[in-house]
Order: C-alpha cells, then structure tokens, then sequence
C-alpha cells in the first residue's frame, strides 16, 4: 500500500473513532509532533489520539494526498468544545505503517471555547 492509501485508512479509522484500527497502521516506535510536543512509540500516540477521537461528534476526511512515502490528510471535525475545528496530519510510511507524524491544527477554536467559558 502507498503513503497515500494508508493515510487514507488511517484517518478515516480514527475520525470514525476506531482506535484500534488507527493504531493498526502505526509503527511500534512512532514518532509524533504535535501542538503540545513530541511523543515516541505507539502508547504514547495512543495517548494522544484516543480521547480525541473518541470525543467527536461528527468528522469529515476533506482530502489525502500523498505518494509512496508521505502523504498528508487534511479533516475538519466536531467536538464537544468546538464546532468546527480543521487539522492536517503529514505521515511519513516505511514499511506499511506510519513511522512519522506531524500534526497540525487551528487552536483558535479550543481558545474560544475556553474564554467562552471562563466568561
């Protein structure tokens, strides 16, 4: 499978809130760049994915694209503290499972929603 395939099913696994399926395509020593900093190897990624994306209201996978080794997948979804909320993830694939992820997304709207609260 390419890059582009995996990041494909990947993605449409963990917006759709199957953990266990995301992780599938994760390699054992992942390393992950997040907004809040590196994380190594596939617990700690599953630290980081699985209260996310078992908290989504609803999810849409707006494009992957990509090539044998790298492919990124852009999404927009719904949260319990943001409406709309829109990320990018940039894979890197060796060997069919993702080794590499870089994930990046609009803060703007959390912020909101915490200010919001605060009052």
């Amino acid at each position: 499978m390419t890059a582009t395939t995996i990041a494909h099913e990947y993605a449409r696994a963990w917006l759709g809130g199957d953990v266990e399926k995301a992780l599938s395509f994760v390699s054992d020593d992942v390393v992950g760049q997040a907004p809040g900093g590196e994380i190594r190897g596939r617990d700690a990624f599953r630290r980081l994915l699985e209260p996310f994306a078992t908290t989504l209201i609803s999810s849409e996978l707006i494009d992957v694209v990509g090539d044998d080794r790298h492919a990124a997948a852009v999404y927009a979804v719904e949260t319990p503290f943001a409406k709309v909320f829109h990320g990018m993830e940039y894979l890197t694939v060796e060997d069919g499972r993702i080794t590499r992820a870089i994930t990046v997304f609009d803060r703007l709207p959390a912020f909101q929603a915490r200010a919001a609260q605060a009052g």
